[in-house]
């Protein structure tokens, strides 16, 4: 019958078609800054600008404060909460907790909890750390140094640590905040205990103690750890207070260090690799650009901001988020929310622009990913933004209101909370957190034209 085999042959053609339209990639954010710790999104199939009615909501889970970022794996969401046991949250004592989410429901399936004492510690609304999922483990540490190691589908605890009690640490004022690194059969984390234990490695599996390097004679700061490969080898950065040091992350043996001393151990933002090059910003010491040895390890300072004054400088002054280095140029939120343009191999300013974050006041921020030739940003004041950043300056594409901010924040802030949590991107969605809830929308293109 010649019209069934026109028929036939039409829809293998459309078949074969179809076949060469190239993939939807997908992807789980399973710790900090997502896999590998790079803060870049590489999913496909993204909307292209938000929806006149806002972003398409597929849950909202309550929970308690928390500075903490979500990570996501195979179906699960873990996220870190305090609840207070007074009425006055600042008085210290309370209850920190782990919760695990269905990702496609936002339904708690388990929750583990342990005590805490805040007092002291600056900010106290809750844990910093996002947790890290390896496979059929999550990793947890809190802001006070409990460490734990748990079964992502039960909540079972395999294994615990103390930082405070079994190593000395003196959680330093902000808290603990480096979320701990999976690297093969090894937990790396910044524990800041002593004797000579600024950094451990653990057995990830029952926790024994592998490695120590480095003496706690300074805070530890609250930069992750993050491992690069260069200088044929693979190497782990550690930036503390007091230096940017390298090390063997199978012996914690030191490779290389270069001492930088950082004004009130704010040591935040995560060191950036680009290539050849590898970056730094703090708040009030501004920013250093070295350059890594291409045949050992080692590295030598290429530059370093002009200024030690975070208002008196041309330069990118860092506080909580992470620079992004792309096409020879650095782009980050400075110490007064300015998004400046830098040239990354002299680090001279290119641009400067307050649109992303509105407030020229201190301590405003806003976390930049990119994605694809975009960059999706969101700031304190709980927006997210599609934009284009080019050394010919910020061209915003969409705007959206993405979550409340709930923490206080009084400097001077118009709202006078603020939102200081790296949301995650994850399967073509993005979850997010505040002091009061948990949300997932989606970030899919076929949702683009669908209202709230």
């Amino acid at each position: 019958m010649p019209g069934a085999t026109l028929f036939a042959a039409l829809m293998m053609l459309l078949f074969f078609l179809g076949s060469l339209q190239a993939p939807l990639h997908a992807e789980d954010w399973p710790e900090w800054r997502g896999a590998g710790r790079t803060g870049v999104w590489k999913e496909t199939g993204i909307l292209e600008t938000f929806p006149s009615g806002g972003l398409k909501l597929k849950w909202r889970t309550p929970i308690a404060g928390g500075y903490s970022g979500p990570a996501v794996a195979d179906g699960r969401v873990f996220i870190t909460d305090f609840i207070t046991d007074s009425i006055q949250k600042r008085a210290g004592r309370g209850t920190e907790r782990v919760h695990c989410l269905d990702e496609q429901t936002g339904k708690i399936l388990w929750t583990h909890q342990w005590a805490v004492d805040y007092t002291g510690m600056g900010y106290a609304y809750g844990p910093r750390a996002t947790p890290t999922i390896d496979h059929d483990h999550v990793y947890v540490l809190g802001a006070q140094g409990a460490l734990f190691a748990l079964n992502v589908k039960t909540g079972k605890v395999l294994w615990h640590k103390d930082f405070v009690k079994d190593y000395g640490t003196e959680p330093p004022v902000w808290g603990m905040v480096g979320a701990p690194l999976v690297d093969g059969d090894n937990l790396i984390c910044l524990v800041g205990g002593s004797p000579n234990a600024k950094v451990m490695a653990f057995n990830k599996w029952n926790g024994r103690e592998i490695w120590r390097a480095l003496p706690s004679l300074s805070e530890p700061g609250y930069s992750p750890p993050f491992l690069i490969e260069a200088g044929g080898a693979r190497q782990l950065i550690v930036w503390h207070s007091e230096a940017l040091t390298s090390l063997n992350p199978e012996t914690g043996k030191v490779y290389w260090k270069h001492p930088f001393q950082v004004r009130h151990g704010l040591t935040i933002p995560t060191p950036v690799k680009d290539g050849p090059r590898l970056l730094l910003s703090s708040f009030y010491n501004g920013s250093r650009m070295y350059q890594l040895d291409p045949k050992r390890p080692g590295a030598k300072l290429l530059w370093h901001g002009m200024s030690d004054s975070e208002i008196k400088t041309d330069g990118l002054h860092s506080l909580i988020s992470t620079p992004v280095v792309q096409d020879g140029y650095i782009y980050g939120i400075g110490s007064y929310g300015q998004l400046r343009c830098l040239e990354a191999g002299t680090g001279k300013r290119v641009w400067e622009s307050m649109e992303a974050t509105t407030e020229k006041i201190r301590w405003v921020t806003a976390f930049l990913v990119p994605n694809g030739d975009r960059f999706f940003i969101n700031n304190d004041r709980g927006e997210l933004m599609i934009a284009e950043l080019s050394p010919q300056g910020y061209n915003e594409i969409s705007r959206t209101k993405l979550i409340e901010p709930t923490t206080p924040e009084s400097r001077r802030r118009e709202f006078g909370v603020v939102h200081w949590s790296h949301p995650a991107y994850a399967n073509r969605h993005i979850v997010v957190r505040n002091d009061k809830e948990i949300i997932r929308y989606s970030l899919e293109e076929r949702y683009s034209l669908v209202k709230e």
